[in-house]
């Protein structure tokens, strides 16, 4: 029997990356004075408070999320996003994460990144992990400028959503699951339905419910980051 050609998908916030990018991009467009301090941090809370407890509204997030770089237009929200990369992201990618996303790429898998965060703040970290194949929040472009509206265009890549769009993408290109020997790593139980329709979900630096639920389930649990006392 000829075995089956391996998917490796991560999650990329609190999984190959020790931050949450669209966190820190916030903050990165405050300190540039794109956005108010406190009411920045107010509303991000409150949100973070809605994901925390399964009630967020994706929709008004990415609105909340991307409404300063709709303001800035394109020139600046791309140079921005480059000093960001300079400044925040590159200093959070560490050694070992490269190595296991290079390590599965050497093997021979199909590796992509899957993600809850928008195709702007994630496309640029994506290449930095020399991974071509991003799954992210796409969103939708202003037919005139041509630049972003805030509003999601298709089906979001979270939760439910994201076992939907990989199966839209590997419909693209001529496989399905059965095909595939899938391995997924992620911190959250927000990532439960992807990390259940893989045959080896991997709890990555897990929060506490993904950690209790692994170990009761018998997935492999990997600290990819050393903790700071370590």
């Amino acid at each position: 029997m000829t075995p089956k050609k391996k998917l490796t998908l991560f999650d990329l916030d609190h999984t190959l990356i020790p931050i949450d990018s669209d966190y820190e991009w916030g903050v990165y467009t405050t300190s540039l004075g794109w956005t108010d301090a406190a009411e920045f941090t107010r509303r991000n809370d409150a949100f973070y408070a809605q994901y925390q407890a399964g009630t967020l509204d994706i929709h008004d997030y990415v609105r909340f999320a991307t409404a300063a770089i709709c303001r800035q237009g394109a020139i600046k929200s791309e140079g921005a996003h480059a000093d960001f990369m300079r400044a925040v992201v590159q200093k959070a990618i560490q050694p070992q994460a490269l190595d296991l996303v290079r390590s599965h790429q050497t093997a021979g898998d199909l590796v992509g990144i899957v993600t809850a965060t928008n195709e702007f703040v994630t496309r640029p970290i994506a290449r930095a992990f020399g991974v071509d194949e991003l799954i992210a929040i796409n969103l939708v472009r202003d037919p005139d400028s041509g630049w972003f509206t805030g509003e999601i265009d298709g089906t979001p890549s979270f939760r439910e959503g994201k076992v939907a769009r990989v199966q839209d993408w590997l419909a693209q290109r001529g496989l399905d699951w059965a095909a595939l020997e899938t391995t997924f790593y992620s911190d959250s139980t927000n990532d439960l339905p992807l990390l259940e329709r893989a045959n080896h979900p991997v709890a990555t630096n897990p929060d506490a419910d993904l950690r209790a639920l692994a170990a009761q389930r018998g997935w492999r649990i990997l600290e990819l980051f050393k903790k700071e006392n370590d």
